[in-house]
């Protein structure tokens, strides 16, 4: 007798969920009526998307052709576009045999951010209907230095020549993130018993995560998706925002020695929403926990001088 024909169904669906890989599950399907009738079942899932199936539209494509398209993001609103092709249909295609989803975990093939050579960007965005928060690290460049290096003040015509380059790679990952969000629309409205979706990148360049309350706050708000009030250009609409930015020329992390130059930490939320001072640090040391040098670098930065910006909705 197979060994498998022995086991009750919760066990195997267990193995399937502990397995994770759609692609994997997906086969196993094939291997027996028992096996397909289950398959379905699984709950926890990770799908690997490859360059077609993410179909996410380049983010320097738009609002980006010259300066004076950035500055026009702080002058005035943007109209709105209207939208008839909700999201791609790829995800949604492949996540159709299940109908029982509660962790999913979405990795596309690269990220989205490109920066100069040497340049470094990690972000990490929450969402429901709209964008919650994000939380921005930027560096120019990383070397191992002998001397100690300490956090050092700037003057505020530095901080000014630096700042449209900050401001751009804050926006360029507000629209990875609205881009991933979109890309999910249709998976989120499907898998009602979903309660946790994460979308990273192989590179691990930026992060969105919708926890059980955001996801049922974007399933609340179906009918603006559907007159295609709240996207836009493929990606979903990113709400007036206030970001608080911090810089240095250069931060030592004292763990690994390493001298991170230009450093730069933007905390962005939605304009209107209240929250303490302290909320600052602990979104920003929740958003990058587990990894050493970005961690060490935030503790750093929120150290610095904080300079307060809005912008307008896009």
């Amino acid at each position: 007798m197979d060994v498998f024909d022995g086991l009750p169904d919760p066990i195997i669906v267990d193995i399937l969920n502990k397995v994770g890989d759609v692609r994997t599950i997906l086969r196993c399907s094939s291997l027996s009526k028992r096996f397909n009738s289950l398959v379905p079942q699984s709950e926890s899932l990770i799908l690997r998307l490859d360059h077609s199936e993410s179909d996410s539209p380049n983010i320097f494509r738009s609002l980006f052709n010259s300066f004076h398209g950035l500055l026009s993001l702080f002058s005035k609103p943007a109209k709105p576009i209207p939208t008839t092709a909700l999201s791609p249909s790829h995800p949604s295609k492949i996540l159709s045999r299940f109908d029982k989803i509660r962790s999913l975990d979405v990795e596309l093939p690269r990220g989205d951010v490109k920066l100069d050579k040497g340049a470094a960007v990690k972000w990490k965005a929450e969402f429901g209907k709209t964008l919650k928060s994000c939380v921005v690290v930027t560096f120019r460049s990383a070397a191992t230095v002998s001397p100690p290096v300490v956090v050092d003040g700037e003057s505020d015509a530095e901080f000014v020549n630096g700042l449209k380059t900050r401001v751009v790679c804050t926006i360029n990952s507000l629209m990875a993130a609205s881009t991933r969000h979109y890309l999910m629309s249709e998976v989120v409205k499907e898998h009602e018993a979903m309660e946790s979706l994460v979308i990273r990148d192989v590179e691990g360049e930026g992060m969105v995560v919708m926890d059980a309350e955001g996801l049922r706050e974007f399933r609340s708000a179906r009918g603006e998706y559907e007159e295609g009030r709240v996207v836009r250009n493929r990606r979903s609409v990113v709400p007036s925002v206030k970001m608080s930015m911090r810089h240095a020329p250069s931060v030592k992390l004292k763990s690994s020695g390493v001298c991170l130059e230009s450093a730069t930490l933007v905390i962005v939320r939605p304009s209107g929403v209240e929250y303490d001072v302290g909320d600052d640090a602990e979104l920003a040391t929740e958003a990058f926990a587990g990894n050493c040098m970005y961690g060490e670098a935030v503790v750093a930065l929120l150290k610095c001088k904080k300079t307060a910006l809005e912008m307008n909705s896009f």
